[in-house]
């Protein structure tokens, strides 16, 4: 008794030009749908506008931002480099960084508060002139 295996042949999916026309742009990278939006400004505006809304609803205008690169350069920077002199120089580095970075947020925090009071105590003098003026 012989058995028969049935195999599917995948058969390749048909595209439409839509998706095409995408994954040649995704490919070619975000200067590519930039230069296919301004292009489609140039010949007929609706082409353009309606590129550009594709990239902001998709998210292809923000996709590999400096944001990512920031984050994967922080990633890095965590790893341990296995010389342990390095490490504990490395960390006693960014522990310094961060408490100079707080300090400094402080700092303006106290600066912008000090400008708001003066501010606020400046118009409280103008409004107390305007007041006495009247009478």
């Amino acid at each position: 008794m012989a058995t028969m295996s049935t195999t599917a042949t995948a058969q390749p999916r048909t595209e439409g030009w839509f998706s095409r026309s995408e994954r040649w742009l995704d490919e070619k990278g975000k200067g590519a749908w930039i230069a296919a939006m301004v292009l489609g400004f140039i010949f007929f505006w609706p082409v353009g506008l309606a590129l550009l809304f594709y990239m902001i609803w998709s998210k292809r205008m923000f996709n590999k931002s400096c944001s990512s690169r920031r984050m994967s350069t922080t990633m890095t920077a965590m790893r341990p480099t296995g010389n342990a002199a390095f490490d504990a120089y490395k960390s006693d580095t960014l522990r310094r960084l961060e408490d100079e970075q707080h300090n400094f947020e402080a700092f303006l925090e106290r600066l912008r508060e000090a400008k708001d009071k003066s501010e606020f105590d400046q118009f409280m003098d103008e409004r107390a002139k305007a007041a006495k003026s009247e009478d």
